[in-house]
């Protein structure tokens, strides 16, 4: 076992259609958004299910915001790609490509079941598709787009901070490739991106909420926490600890084998790899871990994201999570 995981995974959830975005609950359930289905769907202490509310398109991440609600990237949809997993049963099923009904992504709010649309633009520019999200002590919140593949050519991209009243949207890092996974430190001084494919960690130092401080030594303004992944592994979303710590859901360390098992990869705030928590669960390696989050009464649970192969899981942390803004 790892030197930060403290107990063996053990399933919570499964049949569940590529999910992401966990959200841990106060009564222990786990909020996931179900990319394939569309749906935001809660998941309880149990392993039962309950679908809150069909948003259509791909919902893609969640956070509690400061009025209780939750808000939702919407990737705007996929098609989707069945990858064999031999000898393990059945396919892994991975997003790949703009599908023919995409009309383009958004930022929704549910409460109550229903939900509302906030922002689909910037500026006149669409939204590509809206990956992950992160609220900031203010209420307000950063969100990463990861954009659309299409046969020839691949969607620029970039980073947004928004209010969750629908009324201001700004784009403040611009010019990003497939920017994943979106965190914050501790103590909100550090904006963290994953961008999936360069396989690095960059993070931006904020002068205040919604204002980058930029590093004059990089043409982006920019700071690198890492590229030394683990293998070949891809990026997808993250968590932060209490100690600053990142973790982030590694995918596919051996290229497109999907009999090889994906990770968590801990990253210290100076950058240095920490662990590599390996995730094979009832002895089947699980390529596409996608997202995790911290929960339990000491915040040491973390649930983490099998997208490929539909199932929730969770084991003990040593760390507890990070605390954060608005969660309940």
């Amino acid at each position: 076992m790892s030197d930060f995981q403290r107990s063996d995974f053990r399933l919570v959830a499964d049949e569940l259609q590529y999910p992401e975005g966990p959200v841990y609950q106060s009564d222990g359930s786990v909020l996931v958004v179900e990319v394939q289905k569309g749906t935001l769907t809660r998941v309880a202490a149990d392993g039962t299910k309950q679908t809150v509310a069909n948003l259509g398109g791909g919902p893609n991440g969640a956070a509690i915001g400061p009025d209780g609600a939750v808000y939702v990237c919407n990737d705007g949809g996929f098609d989707w790609l069945p990858m064999p997993r031999p000898p393990m049963k059945p396919v892994v099923w991975v997003p790949y490509g703009q599908p023919e009904t995409y009309t383009g992504g958004s930022i929704q709010r549910v409460s109550g079941g229903t939900f509302t649309t906030l922002y689909t633009q910037c500026n006149g520019n669409k939204l590509c598709s809206p990956d992950d999200l992160v609220f900031d002590a203010t209420g307000n919140f950063w969100f990463t787009d990861w954009g659309k593949q299409r046969p020839t050519d691949r969607d620029i991209t970039a980073v947004y901070y928004a209010q969750p009243d629908g009324k201001k949207i700004q784009q403040l890092i611009p010019q990003r490739s497939a920017p994943n996974g979106i965190a914050l430190s501790p103590d909100d001084t550090r904006l963290y991106v994953a961008e999936t494919y360069a396989r690095w960690i960059l993070y931006w130092e904020l002068a205040s909420p919604g204002v980058i401080k930029p590093n004059p030594a990089t043409l982006d303004g920019s700071y690198l926490l890492t590229a030394a992944i683990p293998g070949q592994g891809t990026l997808d979303s993250m968590a932060v600890d209490e100690e600053g710590n990142v973790y982030v859901a590694t995918m596919l360390p051996k290229g497109l084998s999907a009999s090889v098992p994906g990770g968590i990869t801990v990253i210290s705030p100076d950058g240095k790899i920490l662990d590599f928590i390996e995730l094979t669960v009832e002895g089947k390696p699980e390529p596409l871990p996608s997202n995790l989050c911290f929960g339990g009464s000491d915040r040491k649970t973390a649930f983490i994201t099998l997208a490929g192969t539909s199932r929730l899981v969770a084991c003990e942390m040593k760390i507890p999570g990070k605390k954060l803004h608005f969660a309940n």
